[in-house]
């Protein structure tokens, strides 16, 4: 009866650790995958070290617009510089982000002035973190990937990318990213606040190649439940590879931007 026992326990105790050993690499599996992911699209959307022509395009519930063309300089993963070439109104304006520090600088007004990711330098859909993006692993861990029922435009399903913000002085809390995987590029980005609220939406669209190894969406569309009727566009123009030294990214440089073009 006591062999019997020992038996069945040492089945019991194999039984478990084969379960265990089964388990552990699914899992970390799933954690690297997640994380590869969000690496990849990182390097689609955000080359290391770019400089960039956009339009701004905000559409108000009338049908009236408004646009900007931005030149836009990034180094990295967290250093992004944008002047502002019109209207003639902002011409001469520059935003300049280090990490999750914000400036916006005026001409003969003296020193920049500090703002915030949640204010919006356009005034439109898209907020000062939108407009001056950094990598998304800079701000948000990778927190699982799921295989979405939805699917992209060559028939894969599509993967759902969930990110969670590092820190508190993120400007969304939660991203839930549907990714096409055969294109290797987001398709949507539902932002969401930490009790779970919708705050907008982002739209990758029209898929182009820019020379140099760069290929990425060139129209990103916005809209949110809380300006409804409102909707912000952003064109790329132009996306090419640039190294710059450092003191490019400092607010002492930003009156100088200009200079770079």
């Amino acid at each position: 009866m006591r062999n019997s026992s020992c038996f069945y326990a040492k089945k019991i105790f194999q039984s478990t650790l084969l379960l265990a050993l089964l388990t552990l690499p699914f899992s970390l599996f799933a954690q690297t995958t997640a994380q590869e992911w969000l690496e990849a699209i990182d390097r689609d959307l955000n080359p290391p070290q770019y400089e960039s022509y956009r339009k701004l395009i905000n559409i108000e519930p009338d049908g009236s617009k408004k646009e900007f063309v931005l030149f836009t300089l990034k180094q990295g993963r967290e250093n992004v510089v944008s002047l502002f070439l019109s209207p003639a109104s902002e011409k001469g304006r520059a935003t300049l982000r280090v990490g999750e520090n914000m400036w916006l600088y005026i001409p003969n007004v003296g020193r920049p002035i500090r703002i915030t990711s949640l204010q919006s330098v356009t005034g439109g859909v898209f907020n000062n973190a939108d407009i001056l993006k950094v990598d998304y692993q800079t701000e948000y861990n990778a927190v699982s990937l799921v295989e979405s029922e939805q699917k992209g435009l060559s028939g894969i399903n599509l993967l759902q990318l969930n990110l969670r913000a590092k820190t508190g002085n993120v400007a969304y809390d939660r991203l839930e990213m549907m990714i096409d995987q055969e294109l290797k590029s987001p398709r949507t980005i539902r932002a969401f606040t930490s009790s779970g609220m919708l705050i907008k939406t982002l739209y990758f669209k029209n898929i182009k190649d820019f020379g140099n190894g760069i290929k990425r969406p060139s129209v990103v569309e916005t809209d949110s439940p809380l300006y409804e009727g409102y909707k912000s566009i952003m064109i790329f123009a132009k996306m090419k590879p640039r190294d710059l030294p450092a003191a490019v990214f400092t607010t002492e440089y930003m009156g100088r931007i200009e200079t770079l073009r």
